[in-house]
């Protein structure tokens, strides 16, 4: 893989973390269950706001690993959501991470597609609010 730097989305991250060691796989890099978790939150953080409550993954539509990610690295996950049905939201997650502090570089590490539902307390599906444009 080869290491293409990247611009940020303009808005700011749902979610900023640095992986720690005890988050690698057998070959040093993180292990995707770790970055595939990470996403799914900064996914949930998006539908929820916009369900404005609870909402539960359903489904994951594509994911892809584009580059690997390191202990040390500070990686960022953006959420922009696609569509809002009528129980549902499905959110693009973007994921980067900046390594080298002393030059730092900006890769874009993983793509994903989720799709939410909107939850009631008692956990049946509920309509997801409309909010007027």
């Amino acid at each position: 893989m080869t290491e293409e730097v990247a611009n940020l989305p303009e808005q700011p991250p749902v979610l900023r973390v640095m992986p720690m060691p005890a988050d690698v796989n057998a070959a040093g890099d993180i292990f995707g269950g770790w970055v595939m978790a990470q996403v799914d939150i900064a996914g949930a953080v998006a539908a929820m706001r916009r369900a404005r409550g609870r909402v539960a993954t359903v489904a994951v539509n594509s994911f892809q690993f584009r580059q690997s990610i390191s202990v040390g690295d500070v990686v960022s996950f953006y959420a922009e959501i696609l569509r809002v049905g009528q129980t549902s939201i499905t959110v693009d997650v973007s994921v980067y991470a900046e390594r080298n502090p002393v030059s730092p570089v900006i890769v874009k590490v993983t793509e994903a597609i989720l799709t939410y539902v909107a939850l009631n307390a008692d956990g049946s599906k509920r309509k997801v609010p409309v909010i007027a444009v």
